[in-house]
């Protein structure tokens, strides 16, 4: 039976693109600033295991990966999205904006042509013990999200902090394990995993997006990887067998910039392959149209895996090398 609802796309991620882009898609003016003294950020909960290394615990809200951590003396969250090229700070607490530092340049959303950016330059940006030069950080209202999410939100670690790390994501025990890399993508040290890899896949870094080649039921698919993706994504465009055993299970409204509707399936994918010893169970999927997600992305993806991938996989992140690796859950969690 398929059921309709109506939902508001401003607050929910299902269609999601990279957090930045739906802002984009509302309407917020990205805006960013310079700061010449450094932002240290104190995550409240991190576990420093070694010089290099440290671990992380987050709750899961929504199918997001949030940390705690304390940044000028707020405390709040962040949220963990690979999906953002850029550290995002929430412009509800910090709002303190240099108009003579607008670039000349527009940033092109996918509905909307987002007028008068900013860009703010983090000098120093300390993430628990390890330290990282001239990042760069959006400055974005994020009040609807923490609206949504019934959180503080302080900002979202994206790709521009995490690239310099190999990061585990264990969604069996909550936790993140951060360690630093060199730029061949080696390890600073090898005290780091006290379980063992059991397989690993390569990957290509378009931009800042990780993509995956796979197979829906034995067609070739392109595939996005992002921490952020509440639900599964495949456009409705790939061929009829690789949908053959998408089971839609409901109908969803999405409400998007100008109240435009755009209408969904949601159900189960099956099927899906990575690789021929990297396979999953059925996982929760949106079948929509994912062309204006490609144009953001500057690339051409059949569907983006997120929540539903590490809820079933235990993964490893290494950006320099292009590789993840997987270790096993001590149970089955299909």
């Amino acid at each position: 039976m398929v059921v309709t609802f109506r939902v508001n796309f401003s607050l929910l991620n299902m269609n999601r693109l990279p957090i930045q882009i739906i802002f984009l898609l509302i309407g917020f003016n990205l805006a960013f600033a310079k700061d010449d003294n450094g932002f240290p950020i104190n995550l409240t909960n991190a576990e420093i295991l070694n010089e290099y290394t440290t671990r992380i615990p987050f709750k899961v809200i929504d199918h997001l990966m949030v940390i705690e951590g304390e940044l000028l003396d707020k405390k709040g969250n962040f949220i963990i999205d690979t999906g953002s090229e850029n550290m995002i700070l929430n412009k509800v607490y910090f709002p303190q904006l240099y108009s003579h530092q607008k670039k000349d340049n527009a940033t092109s959303g996918i509905i909307n042509t987002i007028d008068n950016p900013y860009e703010k330059q983090i000098k120093k940006f300390f993430l628990s013990h390890f330290k990282m030069e001239d990042k760069t950080s959006d400055v974005i209202d994020l009040s609807h999200i923490e609206n949504s999410k019934k959180i503080k939100l302080l900002g979202i670690i994206g790709y521009n902090i995490l690239k310099d790390y190999e990061i585990f994501i264990d969604l069996y025990l909550n936790q993140m394990t951060l360690t630093k890399i060199d730029p061949f993508g080696n390890k600073l040290t090898e005290k780091v995993y006290l379980e063992k890899i059991t397989d690993s896949i390569g990957f290509t870094l378009k931009k800042h997006t990780i993509v995956l080649m796979g197979s829906l039921n034995g067609q070739k698919v392109r595939l996005g990887l992002d921490t952020a993706a509440e639900f599964n994504q495949i456009n409705k465009s790939v061929t009829r067998k690789a949908l053959k055993y998408f089971i839609p299970t409901k109908r969803l409204t999405l409400v998007g910039a100008g109240n435009k509707e755009i209408e969904v399936l949601a159900g189960k994918l099956h099927r899906l392959k990575l690789s021929p010893t990297i396979y999953f169970g059925p996982m929760d999927t949106v079948l929509t149209n994912l062309a204006q997600m490609n144009e953001a992305f500057g690339t051409s993806l059949d569907g983006v895996l997120g929540y539903e991938f590490f809820k079933q996989k235990r993964t490893i992140i290494n950006y320099k090398k292009e590789k993840l690796y997987f270790i096993n859950y001590p149970i089955k969690r299909f």
